[in-house]
């Protein structure tokens, strides 16, 4: 959300929706979903600047919490110890007060870690295309799981495993190459129109 030099108004607009949005949301979370390079860490941190939120990364937080990468995780543990390092991580994360969180690709596959972010979260899936995807993920060299001789073959296996489960999200964004301020506004737009919002999570309810 772009706010011009001295536009009083317009600052005063953003600092009303923003707190508009964490009144609803209570003690839950934003948790921003989907696959590699869906841009969930770029566009979150923007989101929670946007919202005055605290921003985490769930992947970051599981390579502090095992004092090494994700990518020496899997080569020296394997994806099922990581998988289960994720879901504590997550689920200490979304005890730990409201926030924007940025989750790995495979988090929202956990059925337990599904229904703690349907409590205490409210979910945006960034659904982007395999062009989108590839084009991101090329940059960086830092994806265990693309570590194939056909990573585009590996991308589109997963969106065809994730993406239904995906859409089991609260809000679905489309993720494209546009200004990320732009995916944010919608963001907060799809957030201000949630009918989730008006109701509290599931643990609070006596």
């Amino acid at each position: 959300m772009h706010i011009g030099k001295g536009d009083g108004t317009a600052q005063a607009k953003q600092g009303e929706l923003a707190r508009s949005i964490r009144q609803s949301l209570g003690a839950r979370s934003i948790v921003m979903i989907g696959l590699m390079g869906a841009g969930k860490t770029a566009i979150g941190k923007r989101l929670a600047a946007s919202l005055d939120m605290p921003f985490n990364d769930a992947d970051q937080e599981i390579e502090k919490a095992a004092g090494k990468s994700i990518n020496d995780i899997f080569a020296e543990n394997g994806e099922s110890y990581f998988r289960d390092g994720e879901r504590r991580v997550i689920a200490r994360l979304l005890n730990d007060g409201p926030k924007v969180l940025a989750t790995g690709g495979g988090a929202f596959m956990n059925a337990e870690t599904r229904a703690r972010i349907a409590d205490m979260g409210v979910s945006v899936w960034l659904r982007a295309d395999i062009d989108t995807l590839m084009m991101r993920v090329s940059r960086r060299d830092n994806r265990p799981l693309l570590k194939a001789s056909n990573p585009r073959a590996v991308m589109e296996k997963l969106i065809g495993d994730r993406y239904p489960v995906y859409a089991q999200a609260d809000l679905t964004i489309e993720s494209r190459e546009v200004a990320h301020e732009l995916i944010v506004e919608e963001i907060v737009q799809a957030l201000l129109a949630c009918n989730k919002l008006s109701r509290p999570p599931l643990s609070e309810v006596s």
